[in-house]
C-alpha cells in the first residue's frame, strides 16, 4: 500500500475491523480480463487477484459464509448500460454471446454461490444485493474483484454507504496497472473500508469456522 504522508497520518488512520457475519463478494472475475485479445486484458495483476479470491472462496465455504459472484451482462443493444455503456467502449465485451462475458477460467459458480448480474460499476447499483445481504443477516462484506480502480472501488463505496462494514482484500483485487491499483487501495483504506492482506482475511474466516 502507498505510504501515508503528513496530509493523511493521524487524519485517516481509523480501522473498523471485521464483522461477525460477512459475505464474500467477488466482483466481475470475467474472461475479458484474461484474454490478451480483449481491450480489458489485465495481465498479471488480475491473474494473482483471482488466485487469491479463489482461496478466500474456499475458506468462506468452509466457514458457512455466503459467496456472491457478480457478472456484467447487457441487452444486445447495450441500452440497459445507459451512459456507462456509451462512455466505456470496452464494455462491448459483455454483450450476449461473447466469450469474454463468461466467468474466468478456474471460476465456475457452485450451486450454492449467488450470482448477481449488473450493468454499472457498483455491484449494488440497480441490483438487489443490499436487500439480499440484509436478508442473509450479513453485517459486513469481504470485497475482492476487478478492477480495483473501477468496479471494486464503486462497490466499496456503496457497501459502506449501505451500512456494511467493508473489508477490501488487497491481493484479491486486480487492475491493469499498479498505479491505479495502489492509489485506489490507499484511498479506499483512508475513507471507506479497511484494506487488508490475504492472510488476515483467511484467518478471520478460519476463526468463524472454528466458532460455527
Amino acid at each position: 500500500m502507498l505510504d501515508r504522508d503528513d496530509n493523511y497520518a493521524g487524519v485517516y488512520d481509523r480501522r473498523v475491523g471485521f464483522g461477525q457475519r460477512p459475505a464474500l463478494l467477488m466482483v466481475d472475475f470475467a474472461h475479458a480480463y484474461y484474454d490478451p485479445e480483449c481491450p480489458l486484458f489485465g495481465g498479471e495483476g488480475c491473474r494473482t487477484a483471482l488466485a487469491a479470491a479463489l482461496r478466500l472462496r474456499q475458506a468462506a465455504k468452509a466457514a458457512g459464509v455466503p459467496v456472491i459472484l457478480t457478472r456484467v451482462g447487457y441487452h444486445p443493444t447495450g441500452v440497459d448500460g445507459g451512459r456507462f455503456f456509451e462512455k466505456a467502449a470496452p464494455l462491448t465485451a459483455f454483450l450476449p454471446g461473447r466469450a469474454t462475458a463468461e466467468f474466468a477460467d478456474g471460476l465456475v459458480p457452485d450451486a450454492d454461490d449467488i450470482v448477481v448480474t449488473k450493468q454499472y460499476p457498483s455491484a449494488f447499483f440497480g441490483t438487489s444485493l443490499a436487500a439480499m445481504l440484509t436478508t442473509l443477516g450479513c453485517d459486513s462484506v469481504l470485497l475482492t474483484g476487478l478492477t480495483t480502480s473501477g468496479c471494486v472501488r464503486a462497490s466499496c463505496v456503496d457497501a459502506m454507504s449501505h451500512g456494511f462494514r467493508t473489508i477490501v482484500v488487497g491481493p484479491a483485487c486486480g487492475d491493469r496497472h499498479d498505479a491505479p491499483h495502489e492509489a485506489n487501495l490507499f484511498d479506499m483504506n483512508a475513507k471507506y473500508a479497511d484494506v487488508v492482506d490475504l492472510a488476515p482475511a483467511l484467518a478471520h474466516l478460519e476463526g468463524l469456522r472454528a466458532t460455527a
